[in-house]
């Protein structure tokens, strides 16, 4: 049985990809960093729901230090992993204005240097010395596209994607894909700040005229880790509905 580690994955689209991982039959490694409750209520779900091994680990993915300490961890408990799934970030909206020094730097190492620090110990410790593997990073549409008023979230997220393509081409020959999910607008709890004449302004732009779930973002993370996406590393895989063609 192969063994996921999911950063962020007790907040909605995490949840909805450590489920969908369980049912697809792998161990599911939940990290959190605040939602401790959670992510401890959920791995109890996926073991008595799906028969997996899960358990849930804390770290602040910006600190390497702790990203270490939740590695040793992992090798202690499970002593492989096959995929690891970059998903724990942060987002603001913001006036380019009116962004500090603390609030780009805070964005910045959320959201991509959280992304290096978990990739290169699950690189070193366990998909190297096995020649195999799958690294996963989920970035935004806005790191495609960029977004008004959300500059150093686009900027961390435009980061995710050139870093992706970068490492798909040095891991190539060690048999290692890397991958990464470009979410369009998904309704998660980072939408409840948004008022119902916004997300419906949303879902009009939206080419399919819906906006999307978690459960969209967990089938396309479960298909790219899985042997039917073999031949598929590099690439920046649009979730998005078609607001970003």
């Amino acid at each position: 049985m192969k063994n996921v580690l999911i950063t962020g994955g007790s907040g909605g689209i995490g949840t909805a990809m450590c489920v969908g991982f369980a049912q697809a039959g792998y161990n599911v490694i939940i990290h959190y960093n605040s939602k401790k409750q959670q992510a401890q209520n959920l791995a109890k779900v996926l073991r008595e729901s799906y028969g997996v091994e899960a358990f849930a680990v804390w770290a602040d993915v910006a600190d390497r230090q702790s990203v270490n300490r939740m590695f040793d961890e992992i090798e202690k408990n499970f002593g492989s992993l096959y995929a690891i799934v970059n998903n724990a970030g942060i987002a603001c909206q913001k006036l380019f204005t009116d962004i500090t020094q603390s609030d780009w730097s805070r964005m910045v190492s959320v959201n991509l240097d959280g992304v290096f620090n978990c990739t290169q110990e699950a690189v070193k410790r366990f998909l190297l010395p096995c020649h195999s593997g799958v690294v996963l990073n989920i970035s935004s549409m806005w790191g495609q596209a960029g977004a008004s008023c959300e500059v150093h979230y686009s900027a961390a997220k435009a980061g995710v994607i050139g870093f992706t393509k970068a490492l798909a081409k040095e891991l190539g020959l060690s048999g290692i894909r890397v991958n990464c999910i470009a979410p369009g607008v998904i309704m998660t709890d980072m939408m409840s700040g948004f008022d119902e004449e916004t997300v419906n302004a949303l879902k009009e732009e939206t080419p399919l005229n819906t906006l999307g779930s978690p459960k969209d973002i967990a089938d396309a993370a479960v298909f790219l880790c899985s042997n039917r996406a073999r031949f598929i590393t590099g690439q920046v895989l649009g979730v998005n509905g078609g607001f970003i063609i």
